[in-house]
C-alpha cells in the first residue's frame, strides 16, 4: 500500500511539473481547442462510413458521400493545420501577446515547412499526407517556435510602434510585421535544407528517422509488439505512431492476410497466427484502446469536462474513431494517462495473441471490415463470435487499466472547476 501511494504521489508531482510547463500548456490547451473539429470530424466520418450496402448506395444517391468527405477532408484530415494556429495562439496569449498574430505566423510556418506538390500545367498544391495527424508533430514544433520568435521580438520592443490614437487591431497587425520578416525566412531555410536530403521535408525527416530501422525488423510477434508499444510511446508525445506502424507493417503483414483468407475459402485450416487484422486486438476503440477510458468518463466522471467529452466522445470511439479523445482531453502529452496509453493496447494485443496461439480464440480469416465498422461487429466479420467476444472483453479489460489514472485526472478537474466557479461567484458578487 505505501509503495501505491509513493506512485501516485511520484505520478502527480510529475504531472503537476509537466502541466506547468509553458510549452507543454500551449499544446494542450491548443488541442483541447480543436474539439469542435474533430468531434464535427468524427461524426461526418461516423455517417459515412457506416459499412451497410443499401445505405451507402443512398447515400451516393442524394450525393451525400461526397459532402460528408468535404467535411471530413476540412477538419480531421487537416488538424495539424488548425493545431500550429491554436498552439502558437495559447502561448502567445499565455505571454501576454496577440494571439491571433502569433497563431497566423504558426500556421504560416508549418505550411512552409510542408512540402508543395507541382501541376503539369505549372500550378502548385499542399498533399493532404502531412496536414493531418502525420503531420501533428510538426506543427507542434512550428506553432511554439513561430509564437516564441513572435513572443521575444515584441518582448525586445523590435516591431513598428503606430501612433497614439490608431485602432488597437492596426496596432497589432503592424507590430507583426517584423517578427513574420524575421519567422517566414527562417522557415523557408530549414524547408530548403531538408529539400536537399533524401528525406525531402521536415516531415520526411521526422518519420523516415523513425521508419527505416524499424521496417527492417520483419513481421515476428516480437516485432509486432514492438511496434505498438513504441509506435504508443510516440503517441504520448503527440506524434501520429499508427500511422508509421501501418506504413511498416501493412507491406509485411498482408500477405499472410491474403493466405488466411485463400485457405478460408478453399475450407482449409489457416495457416498464420499473426495478421494486419491483428492490430485490431490492440484498438479497442481506436489508438491507445482508449474505448474503456471514454466508457469511465461515462460512468465515473464527477467532473462536467470528462463527463461532456465522455458524451461526444462514445459513438465515434465505438467505430474505432478516437481523435477527439486522444486530442480533447487530451491523453497525448498528458502525463496522466501515459502508462495506460502505452500498456493498455499491448496487453490487449498480447493477450489476444496468446489466446490465438493456444486455439481459444480462431486465427482470423483475412476478411477485413471496413474502416469505421463498430466494435463487435468489425470483430464478428473478420474472426466470428469469439473475436466479437474478445471485444467485449478487452473493452472491460482497458476500462480498468484507465480507471485509476482516470479518477486522477478527474478529481483534479473537478477541483479546478471548483476554484473558477468559486473565483466567478466571487466576481459577481464583487460587481
Amino acid at each position: 500500500m505505501k509503495s501505491s501511494n509513493k506512485f501516485e504521489t511520484f505520478i502527480q508531482k510529475f504531472a503537476a511539473k509537466i502541466q506547468e510547463n509553458q510549452y507543454i500548456q500551449a499544446i494542450s490547451s491548443g488541442l483541447m481547442s480543436l474539439m469542435p473539429l474533430m468531434i464535427v470530424g468524427a461524426m461526418a466520418s461516423l455517417i459515412s462510413g457506416l459499412p451497410y450496402p443499401p445505405y451507402q448506395e443512398f447515400l451516393n444517391n442524394v450525393g451525400l458521400t461526397h459532402l460528408l468527405q468535404i467535411v471530413t477532408k476540412l477538419t480531421t484530415d487537416i488538424i495539424a493545420v488548425y493545431a500550429s494556429f491554436s498552439i502558437a495562439y495559447k502561448f502567445a496569449v499565455e505571454q501576454k501577446q496577440d494571439g491571433f498574430s502569433a497563431g497566423i505566423l504558426g500556421m504560416l510556418s508549418f505550411l512552409i515547412l510542408s512540402p508543395l506538390g507541382s501541376l503539369e500545367e505549372g500550378g502548385a498544391y499542399i498533399s493532404f499526407q502531412w496536414l493531418g495527424g502525420s503531420g501533428l508533430f510538426v506543427a507542434m514544433i512550428a506553432g511554439l517556435l513561430a509564437s516564441k520568435l513572435y513572443t521575444i521580438i515584441l518582448q525586445k520592443g523590435i516591431y513598428i510602434k503606430m501612433p497614439d490614437g490608431v485602432p488597437p487591431t492596426l496596432e497589432k497587425s503592424f507590430a507583426a510585421i517584423v517578427p513574420g520578416f524575421i519567422i517566414t525566412p527562417l522557415m523557408v531555410a530549414i524547408t530548403a535544407i531538408f529539400e536537399h536530403t533524401q528525406f525531402a521535408s521536415i516531415h520526411g525527416f521526422i518519420f523516415g528517422l523513425i521508419q527505416t530501422p524499424l521496417t527492417k525488423l520483419g513481421g515476428s510477434p516480437i516485432t509486432f509488439i514492438f511496434m505498438i508499444l513504441f509506435c504508443h510511446i510516440l503517441w504520448a508525445f503527440g506524434i501520429h505512431g499508427m500511422s508509421i506502424f501501418f506504413a511498416v507493417m501493412f507491406p509485411v503483414l498482408t500477405p499472410l492476410g491474403l493466405q488466411n483468407l485463400e485457405a478460408y475459402r478453399a475450407g482449409l485450416a489457416l495457416p498464420n497466427v499473426l495478421t494486419f487484422d491483428s492490430i485490431g486486438f490492440a484498438l479497442i476503440g481506436g489508438s491507445g484502446a482508449t474505448l474503456g477510458l471514454v466508457i469511465a468518463m461515462l460512468v465515473k466522471s464527477k467532473s462536467k469536462q470528462f463527463k461532456t467529452i465522455g458524451k461526444l466522445g462514445i459513438l465515434p470511439s465505438l467505430c474505432g474513431i478516437n481523435e477527439p479523445i486522444m486530442f480533447g482531453v487530451p491523453v497525448v502529452l498528458n502525463p496522466h494517462f501515459v502508462i495506460p496509453l502505452i500498456a493498455t493496447p499491448t496487453i490487449t494485443f498480447l493477450l489476444g495473441y496468446l489466446l490465438t496461439l493456444v486455439g481459444i480464440l480462431p486465427r482470423l480469416s483475412g476478411i477485413s471490415a471496413p474502416l469505421g465498422t463498430p466494435i463487435i461487429i468489425q470483430g464478428f466479420i473478420i474472426g466470428g463470435w469469439r473475436i466479437a467476444l474478445y471485444q467485449v472483453f478487452a473493452t472491460a479489460l482497458s476500462y480498468f487499466m484507465y480507471l485509476p489514472f482516470f479518477k486522477k485526472a478527474d478529481s483534479e478537474a473537478v477541483a479546478n472547476e471548483t476554484k473558477a466557479s468559486s473565483n466567478e461567484m466571487i466576481e459577481t458578487i464583487g460587481a
